[in-house]
């Protein structure tokens, strides 16, 4: 099974998925790699504040950099080799890279029920979910 490295830019956390206001984009892309993860795939995601030994100590991220400069990252690499840098693939893309069949979860619409209100008036009398 192949191998997939991710070498993110500097955050606060290991994943970037914490503090107010979380990009949706860091949201998604995690839920891709567990879900990678849980097919099987392995999965490393370094971070240059969480492990800047690990970070500094690979010789594919200090090439692209001094290639790219910082604006490469995040780079991923499968079994050794850049695919992506400089944005967050999608799940198809690390599918597809990664040599496994991508499945996605099917997406929720958000509905304004408006349950607590009455048809029009905004009367909350005629409700029965409140």
């Amino acid at each position: 099974m192949s191998k997939v490295s991710v070498f993110d830019k500097p955050m606060c956390c290991s994943n970037g998925v914490c503090g107010p206001e979380v990009d949706p984009v860091l949201v998604r892309f995690s839920a891709d790699l567990l879900w990678l993860s849980r097919q099987g795939v392995e999965v490393e995601r370094l971070n240059p504040a969480q492990q800047p030994e690990a970070f500094a100590g690979s010789e594919l991220v200090r090439r692209e950099l001094d290639a790219h400069g910082a604006a490469c990252l995040p780079v991923v690499a499968v079994d050794g080799n850049v695919v992506s840098r400089g944005t967050y693939p999608t799940r198809t893309e690390l599918a597809g890279w990664a040599g496994v069949r991508c499945t996605t979860l099917p997406e929720l619409s958000v509905m304004k029920t408006g349950c607590c209100e009455g048809p029009a008036t905004g009367d909350t009398s005629g409700s029965s979910c409140c």
